[in-house]
């Protein structure tokens, strides 16, 4: 067992110094160490010897053992220092390199004037109410006094998923359904996209966005539309600015209008923006026909209302002197740095 002893630690000086890895070493230390390993198994056959070899030959094993741990401590030691350096190394940041410039994104120019327009109708008392894009007939058309042959539909012509549903061609809907669930006073704003038929150029896109309005109470007037849209105006485009209605027909308000304000560039004075005339048109609006209050389940006796709606779109290329209405589609970043 002595002779034994001595050439096993000789054997295992041999295979330390070729161990070259972390891994090399585990499979050193299983064979010599482990549960089925040579310094186990010899210890088992220590009581085969004669009692008086047997002390002498567990000193010897229990040195050999101590020594075999101690080598391997050093090692891996050793070894996992290597392996630090090595990440170190790979990982090594050079703060001298310029880093990368991080891009702050922004909201987008059409939310930002939906936002702004939005709070100023808030700011004055009304609520933000919200609907479906897909939307049946009847709340698109029908309850709006805009029966199937009536050709008001042709101007709003949209896209079908069936005869009954199809994508809205504004925000009006939400008046009907909100004033069908909801007794008067009622004061909403409703923003949203909307959809149309129509072919896409500089001034039309079959996706664009609306904020309508509606207030319905008892004695509400004319007087009482034209001054919230003079608060909006002056508000949105600048204290100095004028509104202007013109008569016009629109099938779910009775008397309508197209409602003008004093050209924002030239004062009114007349440029070419505004065709030499020194207004431009922004929104349509009208008080709310007696026929859509019936519909809605309202008593046209005893409340009336008005109405408003104006395309976020055409409002934006007005305020930022834009000229194509593609712009704001077409995710050029040249173009949507300049909102931030």
């Amino acid at each position: 067992m002595a002779i034994d002893i001595s050439n096993l630690k000789v054997q295992c000086m041999s295979e330390i110094a070729n161990i070259k890895s972390l891994k090399e070493l585990e499979e050193f230390q299983i064979k010599y160490l482990g549960k089925k390993g040579i310094v186990k198994n010899m210890l088992k056959e220590l009581s085969t010897l004669p009692s008086d070899k047997r002390a002498q030959a567990g000193r010897e094993l229990n040195e050999l053992r101590d020594f075999i741990e101690g080598q391997i401590d050093e090692l891996r030691t050793k070894f996992e220092e290597e392996e630090k350096q090595k990440r170190i190394q790979k990982e090594r940041i050079d703060v001298t390199i310029p880093g990368k410039r991080v891009e702050i994104g922004a909201i987008h120019i059409l939310s930002q004037v939906q936002k702004e327009i939005s709070e100023i109708f808030l700011n004055m008392g009304y609520e933000i109410a919200e609907g479906p894009e897909v939307e049946l007939d009847y709340y698109n058309f029908e309850a709006l006094n805009i029966p199937a042959d009536h050709p008001a539909r042709d101007t709003q012509d949209t896209f079908y998923i069936s005869d009954d549903v199809l994508l809205r061609t504004h925000t009006s809907p939400v008046q009907i359904r909100v004033m069908k669930s909801k007794k008067p006073p009622i004061k909403i704003i409703s923003p949203g996209r909307v959809y149309r038929s129509d072919e896409v150029d500089a001034t039309h896109s079959p996706i664009f966005h609306q904020i309508e309005g509606l207030f319905v109470d008892k004695g509400v007037t004319m007087a009482d539309l034209k001054g919230t849209l003079e608060v909006f105006a002056k508000r949105f485009f600048g204290e100095e600015t004028r509104v202007r209605f013109r008569p016009h027909h629109f099938p779910f308000t009775e008397p309508s209008a197209e409602v003008d304000i004093s050209c924002i560039f030239c004062g009114g004075k007349g440029c070419r923006t505004c065709k030499g005339e020194g207004w431009i048109e922004i929104l349509g609006a009208g008080m709310v026909h007696r026929k859509v209050l019936a519909n809605c389940g309202i008593d046209p006796d005893e409340y009336t209302g008005f109405a408003f709606g104006m395309g976020v779109e055409r409002i934006a290329l007005l305020k930022y002197e834009i000229e194509d209405i593609r712009l704001f589609y077409e995710n050029d970043l040249r173009f949507l740095k300049q909102f931030r």
